[in-house]
């Protein structure tokens, strides 16, 4: 079973990081806060052989920032999980618990923010500051052939990541983009907001997801 990077990882910031002084300001608060909680820098979860990259914004409050493990804990992972169980690209049940039976299968997931910002909200500044932790990330994998981008920030994250203008990859829910010798695939953000407006539905996040598969199987 995949588990949870270890902050050893190279492809990861350090338990300690201290790039960025608001985000540390505020993984102070939620260490006095809740103390039992992960409270530190996410890593990602899954495999470097991964030939997909899932990417999404920051941790949740009471999601990764407490589980330690990306989307796990959250509404968000109650739709990510079981549509990756559906085109198979994780096997097991989904727990909110990183110590559940859950496993990735050819799939690793990140966060362009690595740490959680306040209001899930990081400023532009911190999203840049991050993007070496990602630069190094996508790097690593040798086996990538598709970035999943959950939403309009992570997709960002991704084109400048690669060295990209973001004018030539515009984003859009369903868009697919070829650069760097992978292919840019967008979604809508499995957030809790988009899910209860309608604005992102479980066939729309299913259409993305069997593009994925078609792709990587093609």
């Amino acid at each position: 079973m995949d588990q949870v990077k270890p902050v050893t990882d190279p492809l990861e910031p350090p338990s300690s990081c201290a790039l960025c002084p608001r985000l540390v300001e505020f993984r102070g608060q939620m260490q006095a806060a809740n103390p039992d909680w992960h409270n530190a820098p996410v890593p990602a979860f899954g495999g470097t052989d991964a030939q997909l990259l899932v990417v999404g914004l920051a941790p949740g409050m009471k999601g990764a920032n407490r589980t330690g493990r990306p989307f796990t804990g959250d509404v968000a992972g109650r739709l990510l999980f079981p549509t990756l169980i559906k085109f198979g690209f994780a096997r097991g049940v989904y727990e909110e618990d990183p110590g559940g039976g859950l496993a990735l299968v050819n799939t690793r997931i990140t966060n362009a923010v690595r740490c959680l910002p306040p209001e899930n909200k990081p400023t532009g500044g911190e999203a840049k500051t991050c993007r070496d932790f990602l630069t190094a990330e996508i790097a690593g994998l040798t086996r990538l052939r598709v970035i999943l981008a959950l939403g309009g920030i992570a997709h960002k994250a991704v084109v400048a990541a690669l060295g990209h203008r973001q004018a030539d990859f515009p984003f859009g829910h369903a868009a697919s983009h070829e650069l760097s010798g992978v292919v840019l695939t967008d979604s809508y953000h499995c957030s809790q907001y988009n899910v209860n407006t309608g604005r992102l539905t479980p066939a729309m996040f299913d259409e993305v997801f069997a593009g994925v598969r078609d792709r990587l199987e093609g």
